[in-house]
């Protein structure tokens, strides 16, 4: 029986729970341990901290440029034959290079978007447009003639002679006709946003534009598309 009782009492000091439990650490110790694993403060070759942080910021900027891709909108008003190139030349050149690109065609500018186009250039309100002979004698043929825009005006038949020559022109020059700059920026993936409104006001039936037009909304709703662009123009 006492030999059962002492091992017992044995027992009892080998498994101490309280000597077992570990020995609270104090707090230097902690703050000691905790400081060595940290990581020490990344610095530059001259051990500042500052530089360092400037080049990664200017790093991260970079990648962020790099993964971006840029987007333009273009508000196209203007439905004559020069102010036609602009809009669709600028939209297929951007989206060559790999932009977002969207048109809004609103007011005379969606006749642009039209099936049967039969745009002319007008010599009124254009005084910087000059007047190129396309045929004539040696010292006439290919040279400009400045006409004031009134005399130009009042001529019969004038702006439809002036549209025959300006396309001929260009065509001699090599450069795309309307029609095929704008199947250029549609293969590109130009978004062509038609203004609703403008439909409405000229009594015009969706029926008479092309059917590749992306979108039939108002101001409202092109508003956001342009505010989150990287460029805006109005043409």
């Amino acid at each position: 029986m006492a030999r059962h009782l002492t091992d017992r009492s044995t027992m009892s000091e080998e498994i101490d729970p309280i000597a077992s439990q570990p020995k609270p650490r104090s707090p230097k110790s902690i703050r000691s341990n905790t400081m060595n694993n940290l990581n020490p403060l990344p610095l530059d070759e001259n051990g500042d901290l500052n530089a360092w942080f400037d080049q990664r910021f200017e790093e991260k900027m970079a990648q962020r440029e790099a993964a971006h891709t840029p987007s333009m909108t273009i508000i196209a008003t203007k439905g004559t034959l020069d102010m036609a190139y602009p809009p669709f030349i600028l939209a297929s050149s951007a989206a060559a290079l790999g932009w977002d690109v969207a048109i809004f065609f609103t007011f005379y500018g969606l006749s642009l978007l039209k099936r049967d186009l039969d745009l002319q250039v007008t010599p009124l309100g254009n005084p910087a447009m000059p007047m190129i002979m396309p045929k004539g004698s040696g010292w006439l043929s290919g040279r400009q003639i400045q006409l004031p825009t009134s005399v130009m005006a009042n001529l019969p038949g004038f702006q439809r002679m002036a549209s025959q020559m300006m396309k001929k022109g260009m065509a001699q020059k090599g450069v795309a006709s309307i029609e095929e700059l704008r199947e250029l920026s549609i293969e590109a993936e130009v978004k062509m946003i038609a203004c609703q409104m403008t439909v409405e006001l000229f009594d015009w039936q969706r029926t008479d534009f092309i059917d590749e037009i992306d979108d039939w909304v108002g101001a409202a709703s092109f508003l956001p598309i342009a505010q989150k662009a990287d460029v805006n123009l109005f043409v």
